[in-house]
């Protein structure tokens, strides 16, 4: 099972920040037994798809048309805190700001919100490697195209 939470790219500036939507909805299985009386969308998972955003945002600032893509993979998740559930309905908004970036490496802080409150917040480091698969490059390629397609100015996608 793939774990593509991140449902839309709303806003990038390569080097600074992101954001975007994941819709928490009941169709989502994870909310089946998470919990049954009371379904609330698991912290890991906000995490996960802020990580997703972030993930992107380090490739895109990165990477260079003229060299083979770098992949960033998520090497640590610290001070992660949760305040408030997110719910069947709500449209969370997340975000990632790039905090420090070296060649290799990137650290950034991440969080989600739900209807202008404070959900999760979390600082997130990456690094960034040679994949040597086009398969994995193609896979993302797709991926980045379907979450910016409604960006109303066209990012390089590596």
């Amino acid at each position: 099972m793939r774990y593509i939470l991140l449902d839309r790219i709303t806003a990038v500036e390569p080097g600074r920040s992101a954001r975007g939507l994941k819709a928490v909805t009941l169709t989502d299985e994870v909310l089946h037994d998470h919990f049954p009386d009371y379904p609330i969308y698991p912290g890991a998972l906000l995490v996960e798809a802020a990580a997703q955003l972030a993930g992107f945002l380090v490739e895109v600032t990165e990477n260079r048309p003229s060299a083979a893509p770098r992949r960033a993979l998520l090497a640590q998740i610290d001070r992660a805190k949760f305040y408030r559930p997110a719910q069947p309905g709500d449209s969370v908004e997340l975000f990632a700001e790039l905090a420090q970036s070296l060649d290799a490496a990137a650290k950034l802080s991440v969080g989600a919100d739900v209807r202008g409150e404070k959900c999760m917040r979390a600082t997130l480091t990456f690094v960034l490697r040679a994949v040597d698969s086009e398969r994995v490059h193609a896979q993302r390629r797709y991926l980045y195209a379907l979450w910016t397609r409604e960006l109303p100015d066209k990012v390089w996608l590596p």
